[in-house]
């Protein structure tokens, strides 16, 4: 902001008002201008502009377009500071630039030492580590006069975008007034050198310095057109594109308006014409109005016009009038608000952002009552600060003494950042980038992040990335994430360059988080990745504006258009992978629209093509947050129903609508379980960077589950691996390929193999999507040998017990989920089981299970029971009946004719409890049917025919888990007519002698009992 001259001495109203020197020749040689005389008309003027300001900042409704009042500054400061050059260059034959730059370091420098050194300090304490880091950068830049360009670095840069504001961001504009001013006086005392001859005659001087004036002021607001144009961060806050705004108060000060005789008419329309129209822009500019450009013009010209109505005219002394705008603007509180307004608009932004930061969002009221808060620091300051430096004889005496202020008020801030932000650092630990190859593997299904055993913690210590290398994580994609302003992406290649076949990630930033995860995927398999990625554009055909060049998005256009050109004419993908931001517009109608028109062209390439869901948008700066909190991630939570709203595109494919595009999603680890809240931190690994993009640690660990939802969804062939024990290269003499044998061999009261099977604990899933197991029952699960553990005589023996009222049981499911019906083969599950040997009374509640789930339930544990669910063996209250069941469509009614699905019936068994018995089920998806046996006799079928064909896909055409449990209690024996109560026996085990999973690539007829 420019404060450049202070208010003259206060005058006895007896005193006479100054006169100017006498002149020769009609004044060409006097003082220009308009005299020395001090202006108390432009001290009121101060006081409309930074009350604009004030008003804008503390968000006051109606008042939107306050922030012109920066360019009414502009303007008088460059009307006064000119003034006061040229005067010393006609009076003196010079201009003594050491005076000049001492009266400016003693007037300003040590009022903005005492702001930025208290929020240094006051940082420390009201903000969070990683945003005090920000935040000494920023008095760093502030206190060195190079505010104006970090945040035009900031704001220009899309990747560095979702921080919270700066309590500093105020201080671009006196970076900007700075910066003029140490490249305008010395010019004008280059042209008055120039002009030594004539120096005597100001005629001379005012008209060179007018003609260069000029030039500067033609080729800044061309330019200013220009940025605002196509950057409107740069065009705001560069000091080239604001040099105009200087210009026209310098153009002021230096043509002969006072030679003019104006009628006092004409003086009061331009001078309230003026103040109206500054009164207009400040209601009716908003942050919609492309600014400054063109629009800049008024507020400009406005502001010369109130000045210009109160230069005097020859032979007048003054021209204020009853009746004019500047009688009004000098009046006693305009001028003491005036006086005030240096030190004002300095403390009132850091008062807001850091009550802000401690306090959270504030509404309108409370910003105004803050920023009239901030006069008490701003009275203080004129006061013991400002006033005291300003008129001190000793300071002023020599201007190497002004100057060596104006050091000091430099250097204090500056070495207050440096030892509070070293400090930050070191507690925040190193922000050298991550080591990707030495993070924990991640999970390739379930609902923890990171792979791990059943039950496992995953321990104490520092997140992984901390929050400074967190801010910083960004994909090792170097360029390939084009800027706003380019508008074709480049070959970006990698990987397998010269491999024929490709993985094509396409879309926004949001696309280009998964750059890393999609390069492994693509090296395992030798093939080449290719990058096309733009930042802020949508890749459904929208119309949008882009923040950073502050205008509509013309770039994101044609970027799309040719890069769809350039996959329809290139050679064709194997495997074409979309994501993009989904809230770019809430009209679902045009959304759709959008995507079809994107999705054509991309179908008609013949590649396979698989959308992500579009991942949390945390709506704030999660790296600060934790940065805050490092011990309670939990802080850092925030709201599900912002964060992760539903995305169109996704239920659309789901439907079925889309054809040719199959859709993936994470977010069920993201945000697990269907809680009010998103996790910001998993497993100890940082999800996010900024507001709104996955951390490359975060990509990088989510690598083998996106591999698994690739591969499961069809869209991505297996990567080449050896053979291993749980995956044989080859099928047997029957046909049949094992997959998994348990034959249960172990130590008695050992308990099964971690390698195939994991515990399922407590009374529901992790999140608890559907509570007590979604189905009634009373027991907790628990991982004890008590309720789970080997014989030692080859049989896996599942206990439930009772200590109380409370019962304990055991259910265990495979680790491998990926067990599936080869393209038109048979998938074969069995095992063979003794029921719990009880029966009667002493039976009732127990409710011993072996069944399958859908592989995509655990991603979340939701889907159910769309995703499919195939009950092999059921038996409730010791009845000596067994049954299968065939779950999958909705919750009620639908194809499986929920919740009870399509059931067999109780089939006889009588010996089931006292004898091992075989049960299996296979997946023929060569004659579209399920089919169920008891001890190799077929005794149920489900077909195809009986479901449509996008619920039968995904009921049964994807990988499943295995399941063996004892419940107690619940739905299904209560529908059956019993109930656990005192009566019922504890400490009857199923018993499972083995369990096989095989598949045979031609199983047209089944397995008719062969296993």
């Amino acid at each position: 902001m420019p404060f450049l001259l202070a208010p003259g001495p206060r005058r006895k109203p007896s005193a006479p008002p100054l006169t100017p020197p006498p002149s020769r020749s009609g004044g060409e040689s006097g003082p220009s201008p308009h005299r020395s005389a001090f202006r108390p008309d432009i001290e009121g003027l101060r006081a409309v502009a930074v009350l604009a300001v004030l008003a804008f900042h503390a968000e006051i409704p109606g008042l939107a377009g306050g922030f012109i009042g920066v360019g009414v500054f502009f303007v008088i400061s460059g009307y006064l500071i000119t003034g006061l050059l040229v005067r010393e260059a006609i009076s003196t034959g010079r201009i003594q630039l050491g005076d000049f730059f001492s009266r400016r370091a003693r007037r300003l420098l040590p009022s903005a030492a005492v702001v930025l050194a208290a929020v240094a300090v006051a940082g420390a304490w009201l903000t969070v580590p990683l945003r005090r880091t920000d935040l000494e950068y920023d008095v760093l830049s502030a206190a060195l006069s190079l505010a104006n360009w970090r945040f035009v670095s900031q704001r220009t840069d899309y990747l560095a975008a979702g921080h919270d504001q700066s309590p500093l961001l105020h201080f671009w504009s006196l970076a900007v007034e700075e910066q003029f001013y140490l490249f305008w006086a010395p010019l004008l005392a280059v042209v008055v050198l120039c002009a030594a001859r004539a120096v005597r005659r100001g005629r001379a001087v005012r008209s060179v310095v007018a003609l260069v004036t000029g030039a500067l002021v033609l080729g800044s607001f061309a330019l200013s057109l220009h940025w605002t144009e196509d950057s409107v961060s740069l065009a705001y806050l560069g000091t080239p594109s604001r040099v105009w705004q200087f210009g026209v108060g310098a153009l002021l000060a230096l043509l002969p308006w006072h030679l003019l005789r104006g009628p006092r008419t004409l003086r009061l329309l331009c001078g309230w014409g003026g103040a109206a129209a500054i009164g207009w822009c400040v209601v009716a500019y908003d942050a919609s109005t492309p600014y400054p450009g063109y629009a800049a013009l008024v507020p400009t010209l406005a502001t010369a016009a109130v000045i210009l109505a109160a230069i005097p005219g020859r032979g007048e002394r003054n021209v204020q009038g009853p009746y004019g705008v500047g009688r009004l603007l000098a009046g006693r509180a305009p001028r003491a608000v005036g006086r005030l307004s240096y030190t004002l608009y300095l403390w009132h932004w850091p008062v807001l952002v850091l009550a802000e930061a401690r306090l959270g969002a504030l509404g309108w009221p409370a910003r105004t009552a803050l920023t009239l808060a901030a006069v008490l620091p701003a009275l203080a300051t004129m006061r013991w600060v400002e006033q005291p430096l300003r008129r001190s004889r000793t300071v002023s005496e020599l201007p190497r003494r002004g100057l060596a202020v104006g050091v000091s008020a430099i250097v204090l801030p500056v070495a207050l950042a440096l030892v509070v932000g070293t400090a930050t650092l070191h507690l925040m630990g190193p922000a050298t980038p991550v080591d990707v190859k030495g993070l924990p593997p991640g999970a390739v299904s379930g609902p923890s992040l990171l792979a791990r055993a059943a039950g496992a913690s995953p321990g104490d210590g520092p997140v992984v990335p901390n929050p400074a290398q967190a801010r910083k994580d960004f994909p090792p994609d170097r360029d390939c994430q084009v800027a706003p302003e380019v508008t074709r992406s480049p070959e970006c290649l990698f990987g397998a360059v010269d491999s024929p076949d490709r993985i094509v990630l396409l879309g926004d930033s949001h696309a280009g988080q998964w750059f890393s995860p999609m390069l492994a995927l693509a090296a395992q398999r030798g093939w080449a990745l290719q990058e096309l990625v733009k930042q802020g554009c949508p890749l459904p055909q929208l119309a949008v504006d882009s923040p950073q060049l502050g205008r509509a998005y013309r770039e994101c256009d044609t970027w799309r258009a040719g890069t769809l050109d350039r996959l329809r004419t290139g050679p064709k993908p194997r495997l074409i992978v979309i994501a993009s931001l989904n809230r770019y517009t809430t009209d679902r109608q045009l959304l759709t629209a959008a995507w079809e028109k994107t999705l054509k062209p991309l179908r008609a390439t013949g590649a396979p093509i698989v959308y992500i869901e579009d991942t949390p948008v945390p709506g704030t700066d999660i790296p600060a947050c934790v940065s805050g909190a490092p011990d309670d991630a939990a802080a850092c939570a925030f709201s599900r129903a912002e964060a992760v709203p539903a995305d169109p595109l996704a239920r659309r494919i789901a439907s079925g609508a889309v054809p040719g595009v199959r859709s993936i999603s994470v977010n069920p680890v993201l945000c697990p379980g269907n809680g009010p809240t998103c996790p910001a931190v998993r497993d100890r690994i940082l999800l996010y960077r900024d507001d709104a993009h996955l951390t490359n640690v975060a990509a990088v660990v989510l690598a083998p589950r996106l591999e698994r939802l690739l591969t499961d969804s069809g869209a991505l062939p297996a990567a080449t691996a050896p053979a291993t024990p749980a995956a044989p290269a080859a099928p047997g003499a029957d046909g049949w390929t094992e997959l998994l044998r348990d034959d249960f061999d172990g130590p008695a009261g050992s308990r099964p193999s971690p390698a195939d099977w994991q515990y399922d604990l407590g009374t529901c899933y992790p999140g608890c999507p559907a509570p007590q197991w979604g189905t009634g029952e009373i027991e907790t699960m628990t991982d004890s040998t008590d309720n789970v553990r080997l014989d030692g005589k080859g049989a896996l023996e599942i206990v439930p017990t009772r200590e109380g009222e409370q019962w304990s049981s055991g259910r265990i499911e495979t680790v491998r989920s990926d067990f599936a019906p080869p393209p038109g083969g048979v998938l074969r599950i069995e095992a063979s089981i003794a029921l719990p040997d009880v029966t009667g009374p002493k039976a009732a509640g127990y409710w011993p299970a072996f069944w399958t789930l859908g592989a995509p339930l655990r991603d979340g544990y939701t889907g159910w029971p769309g995703v499919g669910e195939l009950d092999i063996m059921e038996s409730v209250n010791g009845r000596d009946t067994v049954f299968g069941s065939m779950h999958c469509g909705v919750l009620e009614g639908g194809p499986c004719e929920e919740p009870v699905g399509l059931t067999s019936g109780p089939q006889t068994c009588a010996s089931c409890r006292t004898e091992f018995h075989s049960y299996a089920v296979e997946v023929d998806l060569g004659a579209r049917e399920v089919r169920w046996y008891l001890d190799g006799r077929v005794y149920h079928r489900v077909s195809a025919g009986r479901m449509d064909a996008g619920t039968w896909k995904r009921a049964v055409d994807h990988g499943v888990f295995l399941i063996l449990n004892v419940a107690i209690g619940g739905k299904l024996p209560a529908a059956d007519g019993a109930t656990a109560g005192p009566a019922t026996e504890p400490g009857h085990p199923m018993r499972v002698d083995q369990v096989t999973v095989k598949v045979k690539v031609k199983g047209g007829e089944g397995g008719g009992g062969s296993g």
